[in-house]
C-alpha cells in the first residue's frame, strides 16, 4: 500500500514552496502586462513582445539542461533560481517609485526571469525523482498541479485587487516574495543527489545532443513533443498578454473584475488537477491525455460569444477560461507522469532541457505571431485562429502509443517505456 505522501515532511515542504511561488506567478502574470497596457500604454505587438520575452530564454534549455545534468548541486540550482527571481521582480516597483520604469526594463525583467526560471525547470526532474517514488508521480504531480490550480483560481482576484489597491508595480512585490519563500522551503530539503553527468564528451553540445535524440527516438516522448508545442504555438497566439489586452480593451472589464474573471475560470483547472488520477483510472492515462489536447485550447472559440452586458461578457470569458484550465490540466498531469517515465536517471536535465526547448521556446514565436495578427484580424479573430489550430494538435498523439496507454509503468521511473498498453 503506498504511504500518502502528505505524510512525507520533505514533499510537504516542497509542495508549499510551489504552492506559494505559483500564487506569485499569477500576480505577475496580471500586473506585468497591466504595468504595460495601463502605466506605460503599450500596443498589443509590445504586450507581445513582453510575453515572448519571458519564453525566449527556453530556446537555449537544451544547452542548459546538459550543463545542469553535470552538476551535483539540482536543489541549489533551484534555490539560486528563486532568489535571481526575487530580486530581478523587486527592480520593477524601485524604477516605478523613482519614476524611471521603461517598457525596456520590463523586457530586461522579462528576459532575465526567463533565463532563471529555465535553470529551476532543467534541475527539477531529477529533484522530483528523488523526492517522489515512482508509484506516486500522478499523485504528485496531480498535487503539485492542484496548488497551481487553485493559484490560478485565487492568484488573478488578489492581483487584480492589489493592482487597483497599490498599484501594478507595487503588486510585483507580493510575487518576489513568493519567491524568497520557495526558496526557504527547498533550501533545507534533504534527498541523495543524483551523480553528475560526466560520461562521455565533456562538451555541452555532445551532451544536448544526446537529450534530444532520446525525445525523438521515443515514439511517446516524440509524440508528446508535437503535441504541447503545437498547442502551445497557438493558444500563446493570445498567451495571458493578449487576453489581458482582450478584456481590457474590447471587453471593457476593470482589473479587479478581469482577476475575478481568471480567478472563476481557474476553477476548472483546479477541478481537472484534482480529477485526473480518477479520469485517468476511469478512462487510461493516454485517453486522458488526447482529451486534454483538445479540451485545452478549443474553448478560445467562445470569445465570439462575449458580448452584450458586462455580466454576459466576464461570464462568457470565465467560461472559456474554466473549459480551457480543466483540458490543460487534464493533459499536464498525465502527459507529465508518462514522460517522467520514459526518462532514464542519467538524462533527466538534458531530456528536459531539449523538450522544454522545443516545446516552450515556441511559445515566444506563437507569442511574437500573435501580436502581428492581432493587428491584422483583430483580438477576436486570433482567439479563433488559437482555439482551431490548438485542438488539430491532437493529430499528433492519434498514430502514436499514446492513445492505447492504459496505465503508468511502475517498476521503475527509467523504463525506456513509460506505460504498459492495453
Amino acid at each position: 500500500m503506498t504511504t500518502s505522501l502528505w505524510r512525507d515532511s520533505r514533499f510537504r515542504a516542497f509542495w508549499s514552496g510551489q504552492a506559494v511561488s505559483q500564487m506569485g506567478d499569477r500576480i505577475s502574470e496580471l500586473a506585468l502586462p497591466l504595468i504595460a497596457v495601463g502605466t506605460l500604454h503599450a500596443s498589443a505587438a509590445q504586450v507581445s513582445w513582453l510575453t515572448a520575452l519571458v519564453w525566449a530564454p527556453n530556446l537555449l534549455a537544451v544547452l542548459l539542461g546538459a550543463w545542469v545534468d553535470r552538476r551535483v548541486g539540482k536543489r541549489a540550482l533551484m534555490v539560486a533560481a528563486d532568489v535571481v527571481r526575487a530580486v530581478l521582480l523587486l527592480t520593477v516597483p524601485a524604477a516605478a517609485l523613482l519614476g524611471v520604469l521603461s517598457l525596456g526594463q520590463l523586457y530586461a525583467v522579462a528576459l532575465l526571469t526567463g533565463l532563471a526560471g529555465v535553470v529551476f525547470t532543467t534541475a527539477y526532474p531529477s529533484f522530483f525523482t528523488r523526492l517522489v517514488p515512482a508509484s506516486s508521480y500522478v499523485d504528485a504531480n496531480s498535487k503539485l498541479s492542484a496548488s497551481r490550480s487553485l493559484s490560478f483560481v485565487a492568484g488573478p482576484a488578489l492581483g487584480g485587487g492589489l493592482v487597483q489597491l497599490l498599484t501594478a508595480p507595487v503588486a510585483l512585490v507580493a510575487d518576489a516574495l513568493s519567491f524568497l519563500a520557495s526558496a526557504l522551503f527547498i533550501g533545507p530539503i534533504r534527498i541523495p543527489e543524483p551523480p553528475a553527468a560526466r560520461t562521455g564528451h565533456p562538451r555541452l553540445m555532445s551532451g544536448a545532443r544526446e537529450g534530444l535524440a532520446h525525445v525523438l527516438r521515443h515514439p511517446v516522448l516524440r509524440a508528446g513533443l508535437g503535441c504541447a508545442t503545437t498547442v502551445n504555438f497557438f493558444t500563446f497566439l493570445t498567451g495571458t498578454g493578449l487576453l489581458v489586452l482582450f478584456a481590457d480593451r474590447d471587453l471593457g472589464l476593470s482589473p479587479g473584475l478581469i482577476g475575478s474573471v481568471f480567478g472563476l475560470g481557474a476553477v476548472g483547472g483546479l477541478l481537472g488537477a484534482v480529477g485526473a488520477p480518477t479520469i485517468s483510472r476511469l478512462i487510461g492515462v493516454g485517453r486522458s491525455i488526447v482529451v486534454g489536447a483538445v479540451l485545452f485550447p478549443a474553448p478560445l472559440a467562445l470569445v465570439w460569444a462575449a458580448q452584450g452586458p458586462v455580466w454576459v461578457r466576464a461570464g462568457v470569458l470565465a467560461a472559456a477560461c474554466a473549459l480551457s484550465s480543466f483540458g490543460v490540466m487534464l493533459f499536464d498531469v498525465n502527459l507529465n507522469s508518462v514522460q517522467v517515465g520514459a526518462t532514464p536517471d542519467a538524462l533527466r536535465s538534458r531530456v528536459a532541457g531539449a523538450y522544454t526547448t522545443v516545446n516552450y521556446g515556441i511559445r515566444p514565436l506563437g507569442a511574437l505571431a500573435g501580436g502581428g495578427l492581432a493587428t491584422a484580424i483583430g483580438l477576436r479573430g486570433t482567439l479563433t485562429v488559437a482555439a482551431v489550430g490548438g485542438a488539430l494538435s491532437v493529430l499528433w498523439l492519434l498514430p502514436s502509443p499514446i492513445p492505447r496507454t492504459r496505465t503508468l509503468q511502475t517498476a521503475t521511473p527509467a523504463a525506456k517505456t513509460a506505460a504498459t498498453t492495453a
